[in-house]
């Protein structure tokens, strides 16, 4: 693809050292929009507000529609920040070219779906207005990357990537999952494409987003995009999640901007030293894995002459409960310890499947 970070770099205005993107989830009245707008102006890269919002059940509010670009139009023109919003269909697309928006984002809802994102990238073909994608709800990494891929493929050079979190069923204190791996492995495989974090919709409450912001700094995300609203309380739509611009403002004040790398020589030794010795653990896993399979193969070929099934279900509960247990003692974390198994196990199934596949031939 030919996209890269050059046009990103370019656009941070803010002098904060990272790409900041904020402002309210929805517009809802143009002196809303104008009275967040003179408040971050100068201090952001982009104003982001929500025109057409796509809400799980009818009845919420869903957006202003058309007048509200007429508004970010204007609060640009009065303070000279750049504006952006969420598009989420080709008629979205036309409005948004023809206000001449700055910037645009896909949604996580949207991103899920391929037939809607290369809608989109027909409608921007022969355009080069940047484009930030968000994950996709789901945790898959190849959606969001088919995502950027499809945009691409239509001629847009000025892409980004928005982490906004997956959704989990399970009960924890944050909106989505933080799911860093996403980013991590986005991170990896395409290097050239800017990643910002939208702490906003990971966390769902405005008390945990400052812990969140910086965690996507120690992870060398190139920017943020944080909900801000004039008047929290009263917003039409996730009202919990948005902070006031003065509350905006310290949280980036207080933001550690870590670096990738230190100049100091006893720095580099150690850290060398502790990379050799990681290196030398990790081998030693790899060969323990290598003799587990075997065992699992030979466990695998005693199934198949006495016709007992590959799953064991309540062997693999007993595993599953004293290697969290064991694992705990050590302090890692249950989670760690449960996806860690599962992909162990996955392997094991998949290794005496194979077994019996070879055994039938």
């Amino acid at each position: 693809m030919s996209v890269d970070k050059e046009w990103f770099k370019g656009w941070n205005l803010s002098g904060e050292g990272i790409f900041l993107s904020a402002g309210p989830c929805s517009a809802e009245s143009e002196e809303q929009v104008l009275t967040t707008a003179r408040a971050l102006a100068g201090k952001v890269d982009f104003l982001r507000a929500g025109i057409w919002k796509p809400r799980t059940r009818p009845g919420s509010f869903e957006g202003v529609g058309l007048k509200g670009l007429a508004w970010l139009d204007r609060a640009r023109s009065e303070t000279g920040v750049k504006v952006g919003t969420e598009v989420a269909e080709p008629s979205h697309v036309e409005a948004c070219l023809e206000y001449g928006m700055d910037v645009l984002w896909v949604g996580a809802r949207t991103t899920t779906n391929p037939f809607s994102v290369q809608a989109i990238a027909d409608a921007l073909r022969g355009t080069d207005i940047p484009v930030l994608v968000k994950n996709p709800m789901s945790a898959d990494v190849d959606l969001w990357i088919g995502a950027l891929e499809r945009l691409a493929n239509a001629g847009l050079t000025r892409l980004g990537a928005i982490h906004r979190g997956a959704s989990s069923p399970l009960e924890m204190r944050y909106r989505n999952a933080p799911a860093w791996k996403m980013p991590i492995e986005l991170m990896r495989r395409m290097p050239e494409i800017p990643v910002i974090c939208d702490p906003s919709h990971i966390c769902g409450k405005s008390d945990l987003i400052a812990t969140i912001a910086q965690e996507a700094m120690d992870l060398l995300f190139d920017g943020l995009m944080v909900e801000v609203h004039p008047d929290p309380p009263n917003a039409l739509s996730d009202a919990a999640q948005q902070l006031t611009p003065e509350q905006f403002y310290h949280m980036i004040g207080a933001l550690d901007l870590p670096h990738e790398q230190s100049e100091s020589t006893i720095f580099i030794n150690r850290m060398s030293e502790l990379r050799e010795g990681v290196d030398e653990v990790d081998s030693q896993l790899l060969g323990l894995l290598g003799k587990r399979m075997e065992i699992v193969c030979e466990m695998g070929r005693l199934k198949l002459q006495e016709n007992v099934s590959t799953l064991q279900p309540h062997r693999w509960q007993e595993i599953l409960e004293d290697r969290i247990r064991k694992g705990l003692s050590l302090s890692l974390s249950e989670d760690f310890i449960q996806q860690l198994m599962q992909s162990i196990h996955e392997e094991a199934i998949r290794q005496q499947e194979f077994g019996r596949v070879e055994g039938a031939d």
